[in-house]
């Protein structure tokens, strides 16, 4: 056996020294492997001064400070031991093909997944010009590590929103990708369900079209998922279940099979 993280192992919980640890040994011990989440991704960028040595790749704001705060409340900010693991975090790739399952954090998109394998190494991690692209809004390198980190999102029609767990008012969704029977903005939203009556409940764009078409099993992290774990369809599970938030720390068994199964949960 060997375990694969899905990334996102900072920024929650109180053991996150704990878990990196124990993460990064299985890596190097070769029991494991892991991929870039959106929140280490969001830590190299925190960690990183821009080449021109104005300011920081990701702007130490205070919204995005307060962001990053329960990691940095544990290891201090720009301590030796922090810029190490950012170091660290940049070697991590953001996806992982292993011809009969793939692991991305949030969305596999084959045409962000091919633009970032074209700037990575053999390694599978970036190379050190697209990382520092991906930083810069309207560059293909930050539009595709949004999307693989982050998901997909739709816009809302004018004049909709809702509101995030923070309270803070959205006018986009984040969408579920792989569904290809949500085909209104109230079924592809990933929102809390006490805010899901105030998504219009219209059609989607028709060049909007949502479904996993690969028959490869996918791997997805990021979601924060509530309930009973189950497969999200044949060949896509979700295994977020916000484990720093009380929820609990779920994995598949993979034994190989093509097509995945609730009884696989772990």
């Amino acid at each position: 056996r060997m375990a694969l993280f899905l990334g996102d192992l900072i920024d929650r919980g109180p053991g996150q020294l704990e878990v990196l640890s124990i993460v990064r040994n299985m890596v190097e011990a070769g029991g494991a492997r892991t991929i870039m989440g959106n929140h280490e991704w969001n830590a190299i960028g925190f960690a990183t001064e821009k080449p021109n040595g104005k300011g920081y790749l990701r702007a130490r704001s205070a919204n995005r400070t307060k962001q990053h705060t329960a990691f940095l409340d544990q290891i201090g900010v720009d301590t030796p031991k922090y810029r190490e693991l950012a170091a660290w975090f940049k070697t991590l790739p953001p996806v992982l093909d292993l011809g009969e399952i793939r692991l991305c954090h949030a969305w596999w998109n084959p045409e962000l997944v091919d633009l970032v394998a074209r700037n990575s190494g053999e390694d599978g991690s970036l190379n050190e010009e697209f990382l520092y692209s991906s930083f810069e809004k309207n560059t293909e390198a930050f539009t595709a590590m949004e999307g693989i980190t982050k998901g997909m999102e739709l816009g809302l029609p004018e004049g909709s929103s809702f509101l995030d767990p923070t309270g803070i008012e959205r006018k986009e969704i984040r969408a579920r990708w792989w569904d290809e029977d949500a085909t209104t903005y109230r079924k592809a939203g990933l929102v809390p369900e006490e805010g899901r009556d105030r998504i219009p409940d219209l059609g989607l764009p028709e060049a909007v079209k949502l479904g996993n078409d690969s028959d490869v099993p996918t791997f997805l992290g990021h979601y924060w998922l509530t309930g009973t774990p189950a497969i999200q369809n044949a060949t896509t599970a979700v295994l977020d279940y916000g484990a720093a938030l009380k929820g609990p720390l779920v994995a598949y068994r993979w034994d190989d099979e093509p097509v995945l199964t609730n009884q696989n949960f772990v």
